[in-house]
């Protein structure tokens, strides 16, 4: 005959010993990271962000067209608005200021979409996977092949960029060697946009929102006199009160001022321009400051990315008495004519102020630095 023995008096001694173990566990690892003497501020920003990183890297390749479906929806929608109501406007005001006006809109709406699409479309360029590398840097962890100078691995697209400036999850595209100009352009002249739709459209919506009450309908001077009325002959007939014609019989004269429309169209068109403000507001902000900071980038000869590994490398050999110095800086005028691009009989004119789909210089495998070359002319590369 076999004996049963109970363990329900362990239990809680089990569940005891458990919590303590857990709680034992938990401190030392918080512990591990306070108390390791390889511990610095970089290695513990990278730990309290990894859930971030991780986040990004999972998530962000699959929200990148709902951000590219929000910039398409919201710049279309800046445009009707200024077509149904900034036209009418400026046209009953000054049909020659307006046709002004629509030269200068077409012109920034055309490089903003132009330079958009490509930025979102065109290829930031990859090493090529079965050709050899001629001068590789380094060797890749990720990819485990070899990188060459100004590439980095971009973690949502999960290869190599050649000269990688970030991922731009508005493009759902990273920004690198063949589309930085698209991207910056299309940053720049989206900010003069905004700022043309303000400084056009300030008076307008300064007066909707600030101004004119119930649509549009403000009473400049007060009215003075008796109240009269006009019978069917039209006669001036004086009246003592103000009744409904409808109940004299008398109909309403007939004119030609302006009617006021009704209190729903009012809120509308306050709801739109009050729309119109956040949005080019927000976007003259945001855009505007990004667009100076990358102008700063391109002025060194430096993209976002290497901006930090310079910073680096400055304050690394300063350490042992030496100055660093960006290879690939030749100047803030030949940096600029780099990067647009504008050699080879290129023109600002042409290749700048109007759309243009000329390809970078090189191959973005190989780049001439400051130290190899002396100065770079009009015909370089």
């Amino acid at each position: 005959m076999s004996r049963i023995q109970w363990r329900v008096r362990e239990i809680p001694k089990t569940i005891s010993q458990t919590v303590r173990f857990r709680w034992r566990y938990g401190k030392q690892c918080i512990r591990s990271l306070t108390y390791n003497h390889h511990m610095n501020q970089s290695y513990a920003s990278d730990v309290v962000m990894e859930p971030i990183f991780w986040f990004v890297d999972n998530f962000t390749h699959l929200l990148g067209p709902f951000f590219v479906f929000a910039v398409v929806c919201l710049t279309t929608a800046v445009v009707v608005i200024c077509y149904w109501i900034g036209l009418p406007y400026w046209w009953s005001r000054n049909p020659h200021v307006t046709g002004f006006l629509l030269v200068v809109g077409h012109w920034l709406l055309l490089n903003v979409t132009y330079n958009f699409y490509k930025a979102a479309s065109v290829s930031p360029g990859y090493p090529p996977e079965k050709e050899l590398i001629a001068e590789a840097v380094s060797i890749c962890k990720k990819c485990i092949a070899p990188k060459p100078p100004r590439t980095h691995h971009c973690s949502v697209c999960n290869r190599c960029v050649l000269k990688m400036d970030h991922h731009c999850p508005w493009l759902n595209n990273c920004v690198g060697y063949q589309n930085h100009r698209y991207f910056f352009l299309y940053m720049l002249y989206t900010t003069i946009g905004t700022l043309f739709i303000i400084v056009f459209g300030f008076e307008f919506g300064y007066g909707v929102l600030f101004l004119e009450e119930s649509g549009g309908w403000k009473e400049v001077e007060p009215l003075h006199g008796h109240p009269v009325r006009f019978n069917l002959s039209g006669h001036i007939i004086p009246v003592t009160e103000m009744n409904d014609y409808e109940h004299d019989g008398m109909a309403p004269a007939e004119h030609d001022l302006p009617v006021p429309r009704g209190n729903d169209w009012a809120t509308t068109l306050h709801g739109i321009i009050l729309f119109m403000a956040l949005i080019n507001v927000a976007t003259l902000f945001a855009l505007g400051s990004l667009t100076a900071w990358h102008s700063a980038l391109i002025t060194r000869g430096e993209t976002s990315i290497e901006t930090h590994i310079n910073k680096s490398e400055t304050k690394r050999l300063a350490t042992l008495n030496k100055t660093y110095r960006n290879p690939y800086d030749f100047g803030p005028r030949q940096n600029w004519k780099l990067f647009l691009g504008i050699h080879r009989k290129r023109s600002w004119w042409r290749h700048v102020l109007l759309p243009s789909s000329h390809k970078p210089d090189g191959n973005g495998l190989t780049w001439l630095t400051s130290g190899t070359i002396d100065g770079v002319d009009d015909e370089w590369p």
